[in-house]
């Protein structure tokens, strides 16, 4: 809960300042794999909002997937509340820009708890759906596994870090994929921003292997045969401040 808090401490690896209104909730990411596939950027064009600019690095798009549980959920001056504060979650997200202000853009995000499904799509409009989820830890190896309730997207895959822990430098490819503070939706003919703040992420190289993937499917889009770009996070402790006005959807 404080390690969540805490988090505001660093700000000075921050594009732009935190608001100055009060954040909404806390989260503690743990176990997270960024697995990352390059497409050119035409490929997700027709399924990102018109009024979202993709961003790029050297001019390739991303998309991912990322597997990880929630622990310590809260709203803000409140402690986690009991069993609620846990559960598995998947996103599957690319990366936008809007008013100079990059972020990200979700295309889906599984969740193994339905209240938190339901918070999240009424407060975030998020595209947030309930999931059978399960995640196991054996010898430093995040056996990990998800089926949407309606059986529409799955992922089985089993992950682990390699190498030593390290912060990515500006300018690189693993920054742009992960220092992002905000995330956009669009929704009631508007675009609509949730800032987010952490520390820099602590990341290390990842292994991993893919039994099944299919959740990209219901989004439209067809992964590229090479292999993703993997990363792990141990842990990232976050704070979320809620939904405030980008500007129009066109």
């Amino acid at each position: 809960m404080g390690a969540q808090a805490r988090a505001l401490r660093h700000r000075a690896h921050r594009p732009w300042p935190v608001p100055q209104w009060p954040w909404l909730q806390g989260q503690t990411w743990r176990d997270l794999l960024f697995a990352h596939w390059s497409l050119p950027a035409e490929r997700l064009r027709g399924v990102v909002p018109a009024a979202l600019e993709l961003d790029t690095y050297e001019d390739r798009a991303w998309i991912a997937i990322t597997p990880f549980e929630v622990t310590g959920l809260r709203l803000h001056g409140l402690p986690p509340p009991p069993v609620l504060s846990r559960f598995e979650e998947t996103n599957v997200r690319t990366y936008v820009t809007v008013g100079g202000r990059p972020g990200v853009y979700f295309f889906s995000l599984d969740a193994a708890s339905t209240p938190a499904v339901l918070a999240a799509r009424i407060t975030y409009r998020l595209p947030y759906f309930r999931a059978r989820m399960a995640i196991e830890r054996i010898r430093g190896e995040i056996r990990y596994a998800t089926t949407r309730s309606d059986g529409a997207a799955s992922l089985r895959v089993r992950y682990r870090a390699v190498g030593e822990p390290f912060h990515a430098r500006p300018g690189t490819l693993e920054h742009f994929l992960t220092e992002r503070y905000c995330l956009y939706t669009v929704s009631l003919g508007r675009v609509w921003r949730a800032e987010i703040h952490h520390a820099p992420w602590t990341l290390q190289r990842a292994d991993a292997a893919i039994a099944e993937n299919t959740m990209t499917v219901p989004a439209g889009i067809d992964l590229p045969p090479e292999d993703p770009v993997l990363h792990y996070a141990a842990r990232q402790d976050v704070v979320i401040w809620p939904l405030c006005l980008a500007g129009p959807a066109a």
